[in-house]
């Protein structure tokens, strides 16, 4: 490891400094913001590897500061929630978030984490070309662009990558599980939800745009990306 960069963002400064501790103990180089407007700043000057988010923040949240940080970088992101609700896991998915912890944790599984999508993002090879096309539809995983019969589609980022790994898979049926593990690499301790919310909002983009493919739902066992046999 070549002194990785992390951003840790609580307005619990106790928790920030184990964090902190346990983090520079395994060779992170560390900065702590308390707010999210600082932690926005934070992010501009340093240039972190990875993002812990809190998402109760003072100033700005936790959705909003991931949503700022989406416009501008992929940085992996890491939500820390208080919660553990659906719907907390659900949005900070949608947002972009790479994985999240719910609290009260163990710093240990919260480096374990980090370890992982660090490990998950250098992986990624800049310049492997992801680009898949059908009839009215290109995916471009490299510049996560999204075009429709021809019009670009603002689409986020795990929405892209959902897409783009069904349709480079076409005619094979995933299980939500199988989605959860190879899109979002992580285990979801059974709640699938967040599946169903992202294929949702991908047919509202691409239904009825072409005759030759589809996202299908293949009750009982998940979805796959049709694609007609010429």
């Amino acid at each position: 490891m070549d002194n990785e960069k992390i951003l840790i963002v609580d307005d619990d400064q106790n928790i920030c400094e184990l964090l902190r501790l346990y983090a520079e103990k395994d060779g992170y180089t560390v900065t702590l913001a308390h707010d999210g407007q600082k932690a926005v700043d934070c992010f501009d000057i340093e240039h972190p590897d990875l993002i812990l988010l809190d998402i109760m923040l003072p100033s700005m949240d936790g959705w909003q500061v991931c949503r700022e940080i989406r416009k501008k970088s992929k940085c992996p992101i890491i939500m820390l929630t208080a919660k553990g609700e659906t719907f907390d896991k659900v949005l900070g998915l949608e947002l972009g978030a790479d994985d999240y912890v719910v609290k009260p944790f163990e710093a240990k599984e919260v480096m374990a984490r980090i370890k992982a999508v660090l490990r998950r993002s250098s992986k990624q090879d800049p310049n492997e070309k992801k680009l898949v096309s059908f009839d009215k539809l290109t995916i471009n995983l490299n510049n996560y662009e999204l075009r429709v019969d021809g019009r670009q589609i603002d689409t986020p980022p795990k929405e892209m990558e959902l897409i783009y790994h069904l349709a480079s898979n076409p005619n094979r049926v995933f299980s939500r599980d199988q989605l959860l593990d190879e899109v979002w690499g992580f285990n979801y301790y059974g709640d699938s939800r967040t599946v169903d919310v992202h294929v949702k909002r991908l047919r509202e983009k691409l239904e009825g745009v072409s005759e030759q493919w589809s996202l299908k739902t293949v009750w009982g066992v998940g979805y796959k990306f049709e694609v007609k046999q010429s």
